[in-house]
């Protein structure tokens, strides 16, 4: 099921997503060797409410903080710690939500700590290129198979599989909604994507096997299950017949 949305939604969704934008942008200010992921999401949570609006994850379903913070085999949903100190080398995707006036915005990307491998480099390059296969599709009328086709595709020609068990999804009133987004799937089949559409597409690319394991102490952190990187971007888009535009642009005017 579609859950469309009018002018005046879309109006108030480029707010939500904007403040998530730069939310993320204030983490990635501050993302270096030696700061903990507790600091992170403090960061991430007064940049949110300083704007007048709500951290969409904090008590999500429980969850205790304002972003979920992920380091290196961590695919999604790590939480914020004062023992979790980003090390250099390290890879840290960070998921941000925010909530304002009835709607959501939805983003994550994936930071280098100081200076990392090639390997972490080319996973995140691919990863995020991935989602840039994507955007090439998107407009009224593409299927879900087009899309998950697109990310799986894409990242299985670099030897990287996409994560099976955790999906993309609508944004909106809720923060998840109608429909799920599987970064893989069949071109040609699926739901049509109609003009109104508003999705957090995000690709979760892992550099081994596509198997994750959640944490059976947290109940949250998902892990790789071979112990690999893994490298995850999203971002909230609005459908419309010429295309997209993207809500979570920090710097939609």
């Amino acid at each position: 099921m579609l859950i469309l949305k009018t002018d005046t939604d879309v109006r108030k969704m480029r707010l939500a997503g904007k403040i998530a934008g730069g939310a993320l942008m204030a983490a990635k200010a501050a993302i270096a060797p030696g700061v903990s992921t507790w600091e992170l999401d403090k960061i991430i949570e007064s940049y949110i409410r300083s704007h007048g609006a709500i951290p969409s994850f904090k008590g999500y379903g429980g969850f205790p903080g304002s972003a979920c913070i992920s380091i290196n085999n961590v695919v999604i949903h790590g939480i914020p710690s004062k023992k979790i100190l980003l090390q250099e080398g390290d890879i840290v995707s960070v998921d941000v939500g925010a909530y304002i006036d009835g709607f959501h915005g939805d983003t994550a990307k994936t930071f280098a700590v100081g200076d990392i491998s090639a390997e972490a480099a080319r996973l995140m390059e691919v990863t995020e290129n991935s989602l840039g296969e994507v955007m090439k599709l998107l407009r009224e009328g593409v299927r879900l198979g087009d899309i998950g086709n697109a990310v799986d595709s894409y990242v299985t020609g670099f030897g990287y599989t996409t994560v099976k068990d955790f999906v993309g999804h609508g944004v909106g009133r809720a923060l998840h909604e109608d429909p799920s987004i599987p970064n893989y799937g069949t071109p040609g089949r699926g739901l049509r994507l109609m003009k109104g559409t508003t999705v957090a597409i995000e690709p979760m690319v892992n550099a081994g096997v596509e198997d994750v394991i959640v944490d059976n102490h947290d109940g949250w952190t998902v892990r790789t299950a071979d112990g690999k990187l893994s490298a995850h971007f999203e971002h909230t888009f609005y459908i419309d017949k010429e295309g997209f535009v993207i809500l979570t642009d920090p710097e939609d005017n």
